[in-house]
């Protein structure tokens, strides 16, 4: 008996089986005539899968449902595959690359997708949290193919196929250049990978949506007619549900309920932009004129992993995905970021200018690079922290008796 996959031809989960079938010389067929939401309530596919989702793999020891677990079947029927790669930490990684592109790329690509669709309510909120949850994906696995062409190893393996084919939604259906452009080395790990040969077999022609669908208005539910009463004319008053149901004002950042600053951070931020000449005697007096420290606090960072910069543009890539993932403090914060050395492996240093006199817990949680850095608070009582927040700011050259690689500056 041949496998006999039950999808319809253009279901991207249904697409993970069967590039993964050609990669390993598997024979799967499609069930001929299938018509979602007509075949997948019939009698005989509720005893396959008894909810009717799909795909749904016939095999000859029973079927098998959900399709990540489909095609990990249809990847170890070839032994020693080379899809789930060549050690047990390969292997690991894969199975690590599989779940978050299932949990973190996938869940919030349909978040955003089906109210859209009509297929649930299209709440705004929700939606803004969709986004920005698959933009803090899209950034960490950015961030990751900057020095990877594959997700595990040095060729193509199940976690490719399955990140690929739920990439594929976004980009065919939500994800316009203009937003994926955030995002390079995602960009050029897509279209390198549905123009393999056994992806595009499948796939066809792969082409980026260039407009994100307007939502589709969803039917509600009739609502009983109610018998009106004739009752005398009385002045019209706002009506109590409609005041009711005022949309609240967003809870302000807790930033904003700080005591007032002597200190205006744009004030700062221009005065450093507009410094060409004398940037000692300008714009660091300037700083230490204006700031606040009552109403701010200067931190170091340094990195933690600096033994792993050994290539020079993926350690400035690193850098540079860090200063994105940071917009969402531009209101709060100025920084200097400095990547240093002549030669491998390269030091990533940072300073840090925060609202409050701690570093944001919003920050922190919103930001994972966070993590990957060591935060030391200023002591400006001490002369030596204070000239080498000086140098920072001014990028001087050497610093700390090294060269200068780059000099980024978040404003």
């Amino acid at each position: 008996m041949a496998l006999v996959l039950h999808a319809g031809k253009t279901n991207k989960n249904a697409y993970k089986t069967l590039i993964a079938a050609e990669y390993s010389g598997i024979k799967v067929e499609l069930a001929q005539n299938f018509e979602m939401g007509v075949s997948n309530k019939t009698p005989e596919f509720l005893k396959m899968n008894p909810i009717g989702k799909v795909p749904v793999l016939e095999t000859p020891d029973g079927p098998v449902f959900e399709s990540n677990a489909i095609a990990r079947y249809v990847t170890r029927l070839k032994a020693d595959n080379p899809l789930y790669g060549s050690s047990p930490i390969e292997y690991g990684r894969i199975e690590q690359w599989i779940d978050f592109a299932s949990l973190e790329i996938d869940a919030n690509i349909g978040h955003w997708f089906r109210p859209r669709m009509g297929r649930a309510v299209y709440l705004p909120p929700f939606e803004e949290a969709a986004i920005a949850a698959l933009k803090r994906a899209l950034g960490a696995l950015n961030t990751h193919l900057a020095s990877n062409t594959f997700l595990v190893g040095h060729s193509v393996t199940l976690a490719d196929i399955v990140m690929t084919c739920n990439l594929y939604m976004g980009f065919s259906q939500l994800m316009t250049k203009s937003f994926t452009s955030e995002f390079p080395h995602v960009e050029r790990y897509f279209w390198t990978m549905v123009n393999q040969p056994n992806f595009s077999k499948i796939l066809g022609e792969v082409k980026q949506t260039a407009s994100v669908p307007p939502v589709s208005s969803a039917k509600k539910p009739d609502e009983p007619k109610k018998e009106v009463k004739k009752e005398p004319a009385k002045p019209k008053e706002a009506p109590v549900g409609e005041e009711e149901e005022a949309p609240k004002p967003k809870p302000k950042n807790p930033l904003d309920l700080l005591p007032p600053s002597k200190m205006i951070l744009d004030e700062w931020k221009r005065l450093y932009s507009n410094t060409k000449t004398n940037f000692r005697e300008v714009a660091i007096k300037g700083f230490w004129d204006m700031y606040d420290p009552e109403g701010y606090s200067l931190w170091f960072c340094d990195y933690k992993y600096n033994d792993e910069n050994t290539v020079s543009f993926v350690t400035l890539n690193k850098v540079g995905g860090f200063l994105q993932r940071m917009d969402l403090a531009r209101k709060y914060a100025f920084g200097k970021m400095l990547v240093i050395g002549s030669e491998a492996p390269f030091k990533v240093k940072g300073l840090w200018l925060f609202r409050g006199q701690e570093i944001p817990q919003f920050i922190i949680d919103e930001c994972y690079d966070m993590e990957l850095y060591e935060w030391k608070k200023v002591d400006i009582s001490d002369e030596a922290q204070k000239e080498r927040v000086n140098q920072m700011i001014e990028d001087q050259e050497p610093f700390e008796g090294e060269a200068l690689l780059d000099a980024k500056c978040f404003k």
